[in-house]
């Protein structure tokens, strides 16, 4: 029976709420992208989360909770650690901390630390409140496909796996959040890019934030979207690094609408170039052109120098074209 995609009405979202309560699976909307929320600290419900994705249970969850007051009942929070939830939550900012012995090891994947964020998306802490637990939530889809932006991506992906998927349109950031791993609060480090990039939070920490680099990583995950392959389409996805003629058996992705007549087969993810949109039309356009039958797909990478969002951008379309 496929999953029922409820309208975000308050009776609705007490129901929810009430099922993700019992330990039961929930789609809900973030900021970011459609996360697949259960109760993070009921392992049974957990182990749920794993099954319905494929997921590995080597890939630790993110924990999303309400604010500050509700994160440190599951991680110890040093003074930085505070001083930047406070700034950046609710937001597209998870946290790296030391977990607290009420975490299930299922949530992190066996690992001393765990990851923590407070989403901003309406709907996505209405149910925090009206639930008031944390929702354990990666990304709404098989593990390694094309994180889900919408109710429908949700639908496509794991509507005969899961019950329930809670509608609220578009996801407006549209890739995940940055990971920063605060552990040492002395020497920060992005674990993965997003829309708060290293440059905003070193102007407000006043030091210098690493960038992990695409490396492969060594020993337990501390946070999900560290694999070299993820968020790929099933059609072969290709870096754009030369003209490449659009057809019908190799489609072709440009960062923006070109000049004049657009040629057949060809998409684009932003008018004019602007990051926010073309973060925001990604993991669509990666979609469409994925069910369009094509042999091949082409995609052209944002300028490293762009800034800002073009580094989440590039993470993922890097890993989304690793072998």
């Amino acid at each position: 029976m496929p999953a029922k995609i409820h309208a975000p009405t308050p009776a609705n979202l007490r129901r929810l709420a009430k099922v993700l309560q019992r330990g039961e699976l929930v789609a809900i909307p973030t900021e970011t992208v459609y996360g697949l929320a259960g109760h993070a600290l009921d392992a049974r419900a957990c182990r749920a989360i794993f099954r319905a994705k494929g997921r590995p249970a080597s890939d630790p969850l993110i924990v999303h909770v309400l604010d500050l007051p509700h994160a440190e009942q599951l991680a110890e929070f040093n003074a930085t650690a505070r001083r930047v939830a406070r700034k950046f939550w609710p937001g597209p900012l998870t946290l790296v901390l030391p977990r607290r012995a009420c975490v299930p090891d299922i949530v992190t994947s066996g690992g001393p630390t765990v990851a923590l964020r407070s989403p901003a998306h309406p709907l996505a802490r209405r149910l925090l409140q009206l639930a008031r637990i944390p929702l354990a939530a990666p990304s709404a889809n098989p593990f390694s496909y094309i994180s889900p932006t919408s109710a429908a991506h949700v639908q496509q992906g794991l509507g005969r796996r899961i019950p329930h998927i809670l509608d609220g349109g578009e996801s407006a950031v549209g890739v995940e959040s940055t990971v920063l791993d605060l552990t040492d609060p002395t020497k920060p480090v992005i674990l993965r890019p997003g829309a708060i990039d290293e440059k905003m939070l070193g102007r407000f920490l006043r030091r210098k934030v690493r960038v992990r680099t695409g490396a492969k990583p060594q020993g337990l995950l501390r946070a999900p979207g560290l694999l070299e392959k993820h968020y790929s389409p099933r059609t072969p996805l290709r870096l754009l690094r030369r003209p490449v003629t659009a057809s019908a058996q190799h489609a072709v992705i440009l960062q923006r609408q070109p000049a004049g007549k657009a040629a057949p087969h060809t998409y684009w993810l932003s008018t004019r170039g602007a990051l926010a949109e073309i973060a925001h039309n990604l993991y669509r356009v990666l979609r469409e052109t994925d069910a369009a039958g094509y042999r091949e797909i082409f995609i052209e990478p944002v300028p490293p120098t762009a800034g800002g969002l073009a580094a989440a951008i590039n993470d993922r379309i890097r890993r989304a074209t690793a072998k």
